[in-house]
């Protein structure tokens, strides 16, 4: 048995995904387990080195998590051929300028999304990185959440027979600043620096959609900022720019239809923060982060529509937990030790850079239906 070092740069994980997420849950976790295993007994260890502009935070996150690794010169990490991996997880801003600085120094690829503030920038990546022969891949972690883990099970069982419509309701309040605390960065809400609900959601429904129940076809949008105003990190206020509200409709290949709500703008009454509804001829199942229930056929009561009368059915009631029957580790850990082993074995990975950019148009797809009010077709993308 042997443990294989792989150097990964990690930059911009000093942020609150890429500290939580990326490096104590993913890379973190693996080193402590051991490393990645292989088939033939062998193990992945990851050796990451932390990218920054603040020197404090980086010696800080290092010291705490015993990586002895860290720089603010990214020209520097990338020079040394021992770092064969670049992650990123930057403010989107500033996110293609530094792939395409990794892609010229030869590194496999793995970031968050979206790949590019525009969908030009995004399959410019896609490109340089498969005219460099380069292993890319693109952060796509709902599909690793338990409770859509379950789902998919559901689907590949074929538990819904014709599939009809798709319901997806994302988000909660964020807090204004004045009077508590935001839990989202102020940079979220300006449209100048990245920011907005659609650039931040649209990426992970596309995946979604795509992976689990047919590709979108065409979509239709309306985009809100219903709060004009917020109060940044530093006490100060500023005018919200950019959408934190988005309804839109997506209508899938195979002719279903997905209603998708996100909003940091609404009050929780439902089972978690992100749920979606399938409901297909045989049965219907609504699946949360980590759980999902269901309703066959011969399970679904019958109600009469009668508003005189007091409601005698327990609709929650009549719902049946997807058992866990497996051990579901962290989302973002999953996908990371999938890609390890895809650069260090060639296992499969097919969210690549192609797919960030799928993600990246249907952003922007969605901003410009909001604009125009209207529908629009959502073209195949290729490189």
């Amino acid at each position: 048995m042997s443990t294989h070092n792989i150097g990964i740069i990690m930059n911009g994980v000093t942020g609150r995904m890429g500290t939580r997420q990326h490096l104590i849950r993913s890379i973190v976790a693996i080193r402590e387990q051991g490393g990645v295993a292989l088939g033939n007994g062998d193990y992945i260890m990851p050796d990451p080195i932390l990218v920054g502009r603040n020197e404090g935070k980086l010696k800080t996150l290092a010291e705490k998590y015993a990586i002895e690794r860290w720089t603010t010169d990214l020209s520097e990490a990338l020079a040394d051929e021992n770092n064969v991996i670049y992650f990123d997880s930057q403010t989107t801003t500033r996110r293609e300028e530094a792939i395409k600085q990794a892609i010229q120094a030869n590194k496999h690829i793995y970031c968050e999304k979206p790949t590019s503030t525009s969908l030009e920038g995004s399959l410019e990546l896609a490109e340089l990185a498969k005219e460099a022969g380069v292993k890319n891949g693109v952060v796509q972690d709902k599909l690793f959440l338990p409770g859509v883990m379950k789902l998919k099970r559901l689907i590949d069982a074929g538990f819904f027979g014709d599939i009809l419509s798709v319901r997806m309701e994302f988000g909660y309040w964020v807090f204004e600043g004045d009077w508590q605390e935001c839990q989202r960065p102020s940079w979220n809400y300006k449209k100048e620096d990245g920011g907005g609900i659609v650039v931040d959601m649209f990426p992970h429904w596309r995946y979604v959609l795509d992976h689990l129940f047919g590709s979108v076809q065409a979509l239709s949008a309306v985009t809100a900022t219903h709060i004009a105003e917020r109060v940044d990190e530093a006490g100060n206020t500023y005018n919200a720019t950019a959408d934190d509200a988005a309804y839109a409709t997506f209508e899938l290949e195979n002719g279903v239809i997905a209603s998708v709500n996100s909003s940091w703008t609404v009050r929780v009454d439902r089972d978690d923060l992100l749920t979606i509804q399938v409901d297909g001829t045989e049965g219907s199942a609504v699946a949360g982060l980590r759980g999902c229930k269901t309703q066959h056929r011969v399970n679904t009561p019958k109600p009469v529509w009668n508003p005189d009368l007091e409601n005698t059915i327990d609709f929650q009631d009549q719902w049946v937990e997807v058992p866990d029957n497996q051990l579901f580790e962290n989302a973002f850990k999953i996908q990371w030790e999938m890609f390890l082993k895809h650069v260090y074995q060639d296992e499969a990975f097919p969210w690549d850079l192609l797919e960030g950019a799928k993600g990246t148009q249907l952003a922007d797809l969605g901003l410009q239906s909001s604009k125009e009010r209207c529908w629009l077709d959502v073209p195949s993308l290729n490189v």
